[in-house]
């Protein structure tokens, strides 16, 4: 009876999503809230970016309308996380609250990052004020138990990091998006096999409406396409650090790490997660401010091999499915620690192929000038 719950609230999100979405098209164009392309953004035409208004309404009407619908039946939370579960979701409904509010502003006045990452930070803060922190590392780099002034932080540091991974990397139409289906589907079947009905629930009812928007993002024909924009985004992130956190958090009800389940689900998320190390650290070197927009990004970095934008989405898509399917390999034969150096060395090794074919492609289109120029004057 659980599974037709869980495909029910999956479903009810598409429908809301489908009813919702076009909506949101007509009453962009209408009003021409469009994103105005730049130097650095990748479109060529305006296009309007309000598509995440609709992650939040839809997820919420799903969950809770399910959820309802359960205690009815009969069929109500897992009561082994009752007391804790409904403390963290009422807290959860208000930073997703706020990050939804603070992204719909910038999605048509503009916020300035500060604003942002206050926001984020506050939003974080509500994780370990409602229970939810880091309390255990399951042997990652030989670190097992770790005590509350360190956990709390470094939860709110993460919370943060995620939120922001999945922001930056929404530069190309379908990678967030996608991206984050991956995420999402993987923890379903994750919090399915231990048991976690909720948390099943909240993920169903985030990835329905996020595959719906990555139809009309990837599919959609001209006067139909949308973007996400921040109000997605960051719904998105914090929906995703709220999820993985719980698989970070040892109880006396629940271990996660006798399955390395931690790594398991953050490999989900190490693409958007490694690229911002990187892409802070060369605006670092370079003296620049770190939050300043440039055009570095991994997706960005795949362009300039030649790439055409729909094929670098897939590249990334099925890079996130080898981290995902090599990493629950592994959990059964290795440790986390060796996990994540096996991940980071295979990540450095993707940058130097992908150099490689930028500097081919650049040499190249180099050399066609040249021919050119010579033989216009000539």
């Amino acid at each position: 009876m659980i599974i037709a719950y869980l495909a029910g609230i999956f479903l009810l999100s598409i429908l809301l999503a489908t009813v919702i979405i076009p909506r949101i098209l007509f009453i962009s164009y209408k009003k021409r809230l469009f994103d105005v392309p730049d130097s650095r953004k990748v479109h060529k035409t305006p296009i309007p970016r309000l598509g995440g208004l609709s992650f939040l309404p839809v997820i919420l009407i799903a969950l809770c309308s399910v959820t309802g619908i359960r205690y009815y039946t009969n069929h109500p939370v897992d009561m082994l996380w009752a007391s804790d579960l409904f403390i963290q979701y009422l807290f959860l409904i208000v930073g997703l609250t706020l990050l939804y509010l603070v992204g719909v502003a910038d999605d048509l006045v503009g916020v300035g990052y500060r604003y942002k990452f206050v926001i984020q930070i506050l939003a974080a803060l509500l994780f370990p004020l409602s229970g939810l922190w880091i309390n255990d590392l399951g042997g990652l780099l030989g670190l097992h138990e770790i005590p509350a002034y360190i956990g709390m932080p470094l939860t709110v540091f993460l919370t943060v990091y995620i939120t922001n991974a999945i922001n930056l990397i929404d530069g190309i139409d379908g990678l967030a998006s996608g991206l984050s289906c991956i995420a999402l589907g993987l923890l379903i079947i994750v919090c399915a096999l231990v048991g976690q009905w909720t948390h099943a629930f909240l993920a169903a009812a985030t990835l329905g409406v996020v595959i719906t928007f990555y139809y009309y993002n990837v599919f959609s024909v001209s006067g139909r396409k949308l973007f996400m924009g921040d109000a997605g985004s960051l719904t998105l992130g914090y929906i995703l650090s709220f999820l993985v956190l719980h698989f970070w958090q040892k109880t006396q009800l629940w271990d996660p790490f006798t399955m390395n389940l931690n790594m398991v689900t953050v490999s989900t998320l190490l693409i958007p997660l490694l690229d911002v190390v990187r892409v802070f650290y060369s605006r670092v070197s370079e003296g620049r401010n770190p939050f300043t927009p440039d055009k570095n990004h991994i997706h960005h970095r795949l362009l300039r091999t030649g790439m055409k934008v729909r094929t670098v989405m897939i590249t990334l898509l099925m890079l996130s499915l080898f981290f995902v399917v090599s990493n629950f390999i592994l959990s059964f034969y290795i440790n986390t620690t060796f996990m994540l150096l096996l991940d980071l060395a295979f990540w450095l090794t993707t940058h130097f192929i992908i150099r490689y074919f930028i500097m081919k492609h650049e040499t190249a289109t180099g050399r066609k000038w040249y021919k050119t120029y010579r033989n216009f004057f000539w």
